[in-house]
């Protein structure tokens, strides 16, 4: 049942960032990390389609989450860019070619190679409820990187931008994944102890913060540019802290470490060659009036 949950969160995650896409890439790119980029997508009823896509493919996610570990959940989610490759060739009406199809493979088979051979689970020694533990410091570089590649993706080029801020946002996306599975732990205790906790207020605030630099992304390049680094960021970030954070296991045999990198390699190559797909760029990019009308000279 778990990875039904977390294949139809990446099925409505996938279908959600296109819709969002097409809606955030149409605005000028001066409201790049303006917060006025938000005010004005909230006007665009394709944009809160997505929006809805999303947050459903969210509150699955969460659901899996409450079911399984972090390292079980996220390498599943990340399958979320086959689904918008999917959705996007669907509506340009094209054709795979070798590298969509290998991408494809990639993808699906380090996500089964990771599960098989690491078995993730987590530690009976470990309390996703404890709110205070020690371990929750390693959300503070998690968010220092966040930050960090929001500082260069300033000073870079359109397409490095777009890059660098989708994989902030993905890094942030990861943290909010560790945050929700331990809010649902602490709620198993009854809503009064969720309350007197502090990630369930945290969990907002990172969200948003996500899906700004997410949205900022989008509007600074296609798809194909701006996504595979979410992609490929969230599942790593959620994977490290789940292990650090919650102390979840993964099999440690010679055989099994060198399949679980295997696996985590060929993930993240397949998301970077999906996210080359043509597909995944609008028709007629090059010459779409808003590359000649908003690009700063």
């Amino acid at each position: 049942m778990t990875v039904w949950l977390s294949l139809a969160a990446a099925c409505l995650l996938g279908l959600g960032f296109v819709a969002q896409q097409h809606a955030a890439y149409n605005e000028p790119l001066s409201e790049v990390l303006h917060p006025r980029l938000l005010l004005d997508l909230l006007r665009m009823p394709l944009w809160l389609v997505g929006i809805g896509l999303m947050f459903c493919g969210q509150v699955l996610g969460a659901v899996a989450l409450g079911r399984a570990s972090v390292s079980w959940v996220e390498p599943l989610l990340a399958t979320n860019l086959l689904f918008a490759l999917i959705a996007a060739h669907v509506v340009y009406k094209q054709h795979f070619n070798l590298a969509e199809w290998l991408g494809a493979v990639l993808v699906c088979g380090g996500v089964a190679l990771f599960l098989f051979f690491g078995r993730p689970q987590e530690a009976r020694v470990a309390d996703p409820a404890d709110p205070l533990s020690w371990r929750w410091l390693a959300m503070i570089p998690a968010a220092a990187l966040s930050a960090l590649l929001v500082m260069f993706a300033v000073r870079a080029s359109l397409q490095v931008k777009a890059m660098l801020l989708a994989a902030a946002a993905g890094v942030l996306y990861g943290m909010q994944d560790v945050l929700t599975h331990s809010a649902l732990a602490v709620f198993g205790g009854g809503l009064g102890a969720l309350l007197r906790t502090w990630q369930p207020y945290a969990i907002p605030g990172v969200a948003v913060v996500g899906l700004f630099l997410n949205q900022s992304a989008f509007d600074a390049a296609p798809l194909r540019v701006s996504l595979p680094a979410t992609t490929a960021a969230e599942p790593v970030t959620g994977i490290v802290l789940g292990i650090v954070v919650f102390s979840e296991r993964l099999q440690v045999t010679a055989v099994a470490l060198a399949a679980e990198v295997v696996g985590l390699i060929a993930m993240v190559t397949g998301i970077l060659l999906l996210g080359r797909s043509p597909f995944l760029a609008k028709p007629g990019e090059a010459g779409h009036p808003r590359h000649a009308r908003r690009r700063p000279s």
